[in-house]
């Protein structure tokens, strides 16, 4: 029909196609000049251009998409920002994440110096190829979206940090051999940690994307991106500038000449955490207990998203209290209605209710507080929260089996087992945490949540891959020793990388609005209590399943014989 109508001239009524419903034409567009004719509209689909209004717009889409359903429309989901929400959210999530790489990249620079400057530079990379795959995805960024770069940003850091730190091992070890073998050395090493938690993290990114959907689904995405991104970033770019300058340069300004103050204070004093590995663990079982009570008695303040229901929210003029904006909105007839402020702004959450139930809320807030503008207005329906909650709790609980059955296939039973008590424990304190302060269970949260699992997953695939390495090597020591030491010597990682990342979340928490707030209030509370679960729960737990284990200490890695050179080399 379209290749027909492209025969005749501009102009002509003919060119033009008419859509019709119910016998009424609601639009008839002129076929675009650069369709050929007899050809036509290829792949099923077209657009139509002109001077719309957005109303007209809307309508339009609304009667050709109605004519062709053959069955009623239900509206499901329906989310509208205001564009000052939207600029200052921008402007917020700019400015920390200006502020808190800034932070971070100064941090690296500090304690790694010349290498860590390279670090940082490579950093810049991993943002433009992040930014560049975005660009070419037309991916939409949104605050699970940054949930997933955080984490990828962690991971860069992290894994700069473990190159280095095995780096200063090296050359502490074995410094005649100079600098570019130490480094090499530290590549090489760190690479077995690197890979696995890259792995991990991408099984799950991989599998958010397949089972999710909505804002679990972005996160999956753009964790995925960010992930390739910070690989490329840490084990290419970083190898490739510190080679060209590694050998120029002495150890003391590289950054690799020295161990580090903390690892020279663990190892004067070498604390044998393992000793009291049970009191650890029933530590960890009295803060379940804390957070359960939380949860049974609190209970979780789940947003729209996975209840259904509307969240509105209005900046005003002048400030009311809280009192009086929940008894204005009761007065307007919604007694059941959640009405929280903070600053200027008033939010309203109730159950599911019309455009003309807001306005009536609108104008009962107006007339109290002064003018009113609309700057977020959520509408979720019961089938679609149902779908988001069930579909995110699938997502989540097949990644995290998926994460802990290749830890198991990879390492040993014993070490999964035990990185599920302390991801247990991990999920069970922010959950906790959320309860107790009452804060909102949404996607945000959940981003959050998925981001604390990624970081405490890596923490105990790098303790976990140190404590391999040694038992190896030392298969006739007790396993709690060799656990002990691997713990102590992946301290000065494990720090670094967690300043990194305050550093970011820091800059979230101070500069975002209440959204990046709690986002950032749950990955620090979780990435802290992840920290300390690798150590005294993780450890602990692998030391007291090992007793059952009947599998034999890993062998150490078979090192090839350099093969002998036949004849004198030379070429003819």
């Amino acid at each position: 029909m379209t290749g027909a109508a492209a025969c005749e001239p501009a102009g002509d009524p003919r060119r033009r196609v008419a859509i019709v419903l119910d016998d009424e034409i609601i639009s008839s567009p002129q076929v675009d000049p650069s369709v050929p004719c007899r050809t036509g509209i290829p792949g099923g689909s077209t657009q139509i251009s002109g001077s719309f209004t957005p109303e007209e717009a809307r309508d339009l889409a609304v009667l050709i998409k109605g004519g062709a359903l053959p069955v009623p429309l239900d509206l499901v989901e329906q989310r509208t920002v205001g564009p000052t929400l939207g600029a200052e959210a921008i402007e917020a999530s700019a400015k920390a994440a200006i502020v808190g790489v800034a932070l971070t990249a100064l941090f690296v620079v500090v304690v790694y110096r010349l290498v860590g400057l390279l670090a940082a530079i490579a950093l810049g990379a991993y943002g433009l190829i992040s930014y560049a795959a975005l660009v070419a995805l037309g991916a939409t960024l949104t605050l699970p979206g940054l949930a997933g770069f955080v984490l990828a940003i962690g991971m860069a850091v992290d894994a700069n940090v473990l190159v280095f730190e095995r780096a200063r091992e090296e050359y502490g070890q074995a410094p005649g051999r100079g600098l570019r073998y130490a480094l090499d050395r530290g590549f090489k090493n760190a690479w077995s940690a690197i890979a696995d938690s890259n792995i991990t993290t991408l099984l799950a990114a991989g599998l958010l994307i397949w089972l999710a959907s909505g804002p679990v689904k972005g996160f999956g995405v753009t964790l995925a991106i960010g992930v390739l991104a910070s690989l490329v970033s840490a084990m290419l770019i970083t190898r490739a500038l510190t080679q060209v300058v590694i050998g120029r340069i002495g150890p003391r300004i590289s950054g690799l000449g020295s161990t580090g103050r903390v690892r020279a204070w663990l190892a004067a004093r070498k604390p044998d955490l393992m000793a009291g590995g049970r009191v650890w663990l029933a530590i960890a079982g009295v803060v379940l207990v804390a957070a359960s009570a939380g949860l049974f008695t609190r209970g979780l303040n789940f947003g729209v998203e996975f209840t259904g229901g509307r969240i509105v929210e209005y900046a005003t003029s002048g400030q009311v209290s809280p009192d009086v904006a929940r008894q204005v909105v009761r007065d307007a007839g919604f007694g059941s209605a959640v009405v929280q402020t903070s600053g200027d702004a008033i939010s309203v959450r109730t159950g599911q209710i019309s455009a003309e139930d807001v306005a009536r809320i609108e104008s009962a807030i107006e007339a109290k507080a002064g003018e009113v503008t609309k700057r977020r207005d959520e509408l979720i329906g019961p089938s679609l929260g149902a779908e988001l909650r069930r579909d995110a709790l699938i997502a989540l609980g097949v990644a995290l089996a998926a994460q802990l059955l290749y830890l198991a296939i990879r390492f040993r039973w014993t070490f999964g087992a035990a990185a599920v008590l302390a991801l247990v424990v991990d999920g069970a304190v922010v959950l906790g945490a959320f309860a107790w302060l009452g804060k909102p269970v949404d996607g945000v949260f959940l981003a959050a949540m998925l981001t604390v699992i990624g970081y405490s997953v890596n923490d105990k695939v790098v303790v976990f891959d140190r404590v391999r390495e040694l038992w190896a090597g030392r298969r006739t020591a007790r396993f709690a020793e060799v656990v002990n030491d691997a713990i102590l010597q992946t301290v000065p990682r494990t720090v670094n990388t967690g300043i990194g990342a305050l550093f970011i979340l820091t800059a979230l928490a101070v500069f975002g609005g209440d959204s990046l707030r709690d986002f950032a209030i749950a990955l620090l509370i979780g990435i802290v209590a992840g920290t300390l679960s690798s150590a005294f729960v993780a450890g602990p737990g692998a030391v007291e399943l090992e007793r059952f284990s009947r599998r034999p200490p890993p062998r150490p890695a078979d090192r090839r014989a350099p093969r002998r050179r036949e004849g004198s080399g030379a070429v003819v």
